[in-house]
């Protein structure tokens, strides 16, 4: 019996995904419920389990490339040694349509003019063996010029021998045509202009295959050190992947693709902390939990956003829209072992202080645990990220793509301030929003960032 294991829809707005790394090996027996690979969904690495018990026989779509949802990624047989011949050459040829589906279409003239082998199926894919492959990378080989003798014109690596052979003995009339010039960004193209970077020699690591500014910047050669510092030794390693290579992107591409500007206040926040320590008292024993600086700040943040919509907002897809979202949907950066995570409260200007704190527990014991559900982690419409239990005063986060805005949240501190001509000891707060002027101008961004000051020198307004 043969099982096929697809990629799940693991989000409401997931399409595709990227599978990131098998953690089943082709052969080994797999039970229900057994991780059988990771996949990249947003700023998320989510497992994917077995629903079927055998073996994994064959792995169709490798670690690394993206295809749409429900495609057959792999095949599970109920025996070890169950023939899977015909039905996995069907399934490979399906999985392998589903990828050079979402691949960015060739122009039509490079079409034209390349060369149709009988190795080349529709939409432009080569299906070659693995040996072959590398075979042809070794020799400097392009496939498409290559005829396939395998099972239905599958290019072998004895295809690919032959053809060198044939080459070096002068049997080859015409050389193979030059590949596709690599994919990349309109920033990355700059960037490598810039810096002197042949985009041939990158290894790209964006959506689609696509070469990104990080990418470039990588691969630029590194400027002359002193000696002493060559001399040095790498004590560790770490790979950007999985979580950390989804942060280095997509700040990357905030970074690159906002006008960002901050703004900065220090709000007195004497009766916001006499508050929450009342709170505390009063509550924490009824509700399991003690509400905390970020409960109530986020639900002051959820009521300022729903009176001033316009930072509810984000870019349109084609860019030529701002849209104001009917969803108050509040991401809280969290701090965890495989990176930072943003688990989103959903429609968090209608939860009471209660509700609010204790879905917020409940979302961050499963981001820390890695047991986040697909939508934990997306969806979201504004972001609060608190750095003052490290006794940060002040900074200026990166916009969390595609959100207008992003509150930076400071230590509180007691200092000495001036009120009624005096002198007098009081909690104050550093608050930093950082904002897309593309969506917003400073003025109106000012007030939004007020309002948020006056509910924390006043929390007794939130009552009204």
């Amino acid at each position: 019996m043969i099982s096929e294991v697809i990629l799940p829809k693991l989000g409401q707005t997931m399409e595709e995904g990227a599978i990131v790394d098998w953690v089943k090996e082709e052969g080994e027996p797999v039970a229900r419920g057994d991780v059988l690979f990771t996949v990249e969904s947003d700023k998320a690495v989510l497992e994917v389990e077995a629903t079927a018990r055998g073996y994994l026989r064959k792995i169709l779509i490798p670690a690394g490339q993206n295809v749409p949802v429900l495609t057959v990624v792999g095949l599970i047989t109920r025996e070890a040694d169950e023939p899977i011949e015909g039905y996995g050459e069907m399934a490979a040829k399906q999985a392998g349509a589903e990828v050079a589906r979402i691949q960015e279409p060739v122009a039509e003239d490079a079409q034209a003019a390349a060369p149709q082998p009988a190795a080349q199926r529709p939409e432009g894919r080569i299906f070659a063996s693995p040996r072959a492959r590398k075979t042809a990378q070794e020799k400097g080989i392009d496939l498409a010029a290559l005829t396939g003798t395998g099972p239905n014109g599958r290019i072998v690596e004895q295809d690919v021998l032959d053809y060198a052979e044939a080459a070096t003995a002068g049997i080859v009339a015409e050389a193979a045509p030059a590949p596709a010039p690599p994919k990349a960004t309109p920033v990355a193209a700059r960037t490598a202009e810039a810096l002197g970077v042949d985009l041939a020699a990158v290894q790209a690591s964006g959506p689609r295959q696509r070469i990104t500014k990080a990418d470039v910047l990588s691969a630029a050669p590194a400027p002359a050190a002193p000696a002493a510092v060559l001399a040095q030794t790498v004590a560790e390693r770490v790979p950007m992947a999985g979580v950390r290579r989804i942060v280095a992107e997509r700040m990357a591409a905030s970074h690159d693709q906002t006008a960002r500007v901050t703004l900065v206040t220090e709000a007195d926040a004497t009766d916001f902390v006499g508050a929450r320590e009342r709170l505390k008292a009063s509550v924490a024993e009824a509700w399991g939990f003690a509400p905390g600086f970020n409960d109530l700040l986020g639900i002051i943040v959820a009521r300022a956003l729903r009176e001033f919509p316009y930072m509810n907002a984000r870019l349109s897809e084609d860019g030529q829209a701002v849209e104001r979202l009917s969803a108050v949907n509040l991401g809280l950066a969290v701090d965890s072992e495989r990176g930072l995570l943003v688990p989103v409260i959903r429609n968090a200007d209608q939860k009471g202080l209660r509700a609010f704190g204790a879905e917020f527990r409940e979302l961050v014991e499963r981001a820390r645990e890695g047991r986040s559900l697909p939508d934990d982690l997306s969806g979201g419409t504004f972001t609060i990220t608190n750095l003052g239990m490290y006794d940060i005063d002040a900074f200026t986060p990166i916009i969390n793509l595609p959100e207008a805005a992003i509150l930076g949240v400071g230590r509180i501190q007691a200092k000495a301030v001036v009120r009624d001509d005096e002198i007098v000891a009081r909690h104050m707060w550093s608050l930093s929003l950082v904002f897309d002027h593309r969506l917003v101008d400073g003025a109106p961004a000012a007030r939004f960032l007020q309002r948020i000051k006056q509910l924390v020198e006043n929390p007794f307004l939130l009552l009204g």
